[in-house]
C-alpha cells in the first residue's frame, strides 16, 4: 500500500513537472492567442497555406517559358573545349555548371578532375570559377589552377572574336 502511494506521488509530480518545463500550468485558463494577420493574408505569396500557385503540381505548369539561360556561352563552350581531356559527368547550363571526371592532359602523368562553374553572363573573370582536384583528392596548385582559367579565358576570347567576323 505504501509502495502504491509512492508510486502515484511521484507519477503525479513528473506529470505537473512536465506540464511545467512545457509551460501548459501558466497557459491553463488563459484564451489562445489569435494568428497573426500574415497567416490569413491570402495575397502573401510566401504563404504556402494560402497561396494556389505553391502547390506539388504547380511545377508542370509552367506560365511562362522564362527558361533563359543566364551563362556566358563563350565561356561555356571554351570551358567544354579546353578540359576535353575530361570525362564530362554532369552539365547544367542554367545553374553553369560542369562536373567532370578524373582524365589525364595530353602530356601529364597525373589525373585531375574539375568543377567549372559560370555564375554570370559577362565575359569575364569574375564570372568563372574552376576547381581542381588531383585523384587523392587533394586540390591543386593555384597556378595550375590559374592556368587552366587563363586558358579558358583565352579561348573564350577567341570564340568571341571569331563569332564577330560572321
Amino acid at each position: 500500500m505504501a509502495r502504491q502511494t509512492v508510486c502515484r506521488i511521484g507519477l503525479s509530480l513528473l506529470i505537473v513537472g512536465s506540464m511545467t518545463a512545457c509551460g501548459a500550468i501558466g497557459k491553463l485558463g488563459r484564451p489562445a492567442t489569435e494568428r497573426p494577420a500574415y497567416y490569413n493574408n491570402a495575397n502573401n505569396p510566401a504563404n504556402i497555406e494560402t497561396d494556389p500557385d505553391n502547390t506539388v503540381w504547380s511545377i508542370f505548369r509552367a506560365k511562362t517559358a522564362d527558361n533563359k539561360v543566364s551563362v556566358n556561352r563563350y565561356l561555356w563552350s571554351a570551358s567544354l573545349e579546353v578540359l576535353n581531356f575530361l570525362p564530362v559527368q554532369t552539365v547544367d547550363p542554367y545553374t553553369g555548371v560542369i562536373v567532370t571526371g578524373y582524365g589525364k592532359p595530353p602530356g601529364g602523368g597525373r589525373a585531375y578532375r574539375a568543377t567549372v562553374l559560370i555564375d554570370d553572363p559577362a565575359l569575364d573573370a569574375r564570372s568563372l570559377n574552376v576547381a581542381l582536384q588531383t585523384r587523392g583528392g587533394r586540390s591543386v596548385s593555384k597556378a595550375t589552377s590559374r592556368a587552366v582559367e587563363d586558358a579558358i579565358l583565352s579561348r573564350a576570347r577567341e570564340l568571341r572574336i571569331s563569332d564577330n567576323k560572321l
